[in-house]
């Protein structure tokens, strides 16, 4: 009997993305999480279905197979149905509040805001929610699934937002920075006469993702994002999605990281979510 024929890594990765809902993933990203299992203990097969759990748990754990195709929905019905997004609905008024507070003098009435969203999920369709700030808000999203990249896309383009997205691997510091440059924001058709502008990333339920794949990646990141932006907001989850129950994870090394090296300047919790403000 013909010994079976092992896959070469190409083969396996294009075998991974085969799936509908990995298909249009930073090939970066799927390559990392590959190299995680590509050791001898694990046959071809094994392989592929470990990488696609981990793949799923990073990327589309939370994401409804009805948000892979297009359809004319409204901003809150895209929202429910991404389970990340879904817990948000209700909160976003108080969250981009406190988000954005105090990035002004009290006197200055309109301010210009950059918002640049990276693990945005489809976030982007809460942009109307940024409304009721008070100030002019750009919106940038940077997110790995490439479908739910198109489906705000599209939405943006339709009601002629102030906000576009970009797919793109996080684990990319070098995309990363391009991302946050002024080059970036001049290509995207923004002009600098709308003058002195204040850049906030967010960084919402994403660090635990790039912590199962590369342990201490947030803190690089971190590092280089603070060197072009003026604050970032990370946020955790505090409690299951599904079952309601509390995590009791503290996360004592990103606090220490950020005591050290930043300054927080608010914690508040709305929701299911904890939310992290911090300065350079």
């Amino acid at each position: 009997m013909a010994q079976k024929k092992e896959l070469t890594k190409k083969e396996i990765i294009e075998k991974i993305v085969s799936k509908k809902e990995f298909s249009d993933l930073p090939r970066k990203d799927v390559e990392m999480v590959f190299d995680h299992f590509d050791r001898e203990e694990f046959l071809d097969e094994e392989k592929i279905k470990l990488s696609r759990d981990l793949l799923r748990k990073m990327y589309t754990a939370f994401v409804s197979g009805k948000l892979l195709n297009i359809k004319d929905k409204s901003p809150e019905w895209f929202l429910k149905k991404h389970i990340s997004t879904k817990e948000r609905v209700g909160t976003y008024e108080e969250v981009y509040s406190r988000c954005l507070e105090g990035l002004f003098p009290a006197h200055v009435k309109k301010g210009n805001i950059s918002i640049y969203d990276l693990g945005s999920g489809i976030n982007g369709f809460s942009y109307d929610e940024f409304l009721g700030s008070g100030f002019e808000v750009d919106y940038f999203g940077f997110e790995a699934v490439g479908q739910l990249v198109d489906l705000q896309n599209s939405w943006f383009k339709k009601e002629s937002k102030s906000a576009t997205c970009v797919k793109g691997s996080l684990f990319d510091l070098e995309e990363v920075k391009e991302f946050l440059s002024e080059s970036f924001y001049l290509k995207e058709g923004y002009s600098q006469k709308k003058g002195k502008r204040v850049k906030v990333v967010f960084l919402f339920k994403t660090l635990d993702s790039l912590e199962m794949l590369k342990r201490n990646y947030s803190k690089d990141l971190l590092k280089e994002v603070f060197k072009l932006v003026d604050r970032v907001v990370i946020s955790f989850a505090t409690k299951s999605l599904v079952s309601k129950k509390k995590f009791f994870a503290e996360r004592l090394w990103l606090r220490k990281f950020l005591d050290e090296n930043f300054k927080i300047v608010d914690e508040f919790e709305a929701g299911i979510e904890k939310y992290i403000v911090v300065e350079k």
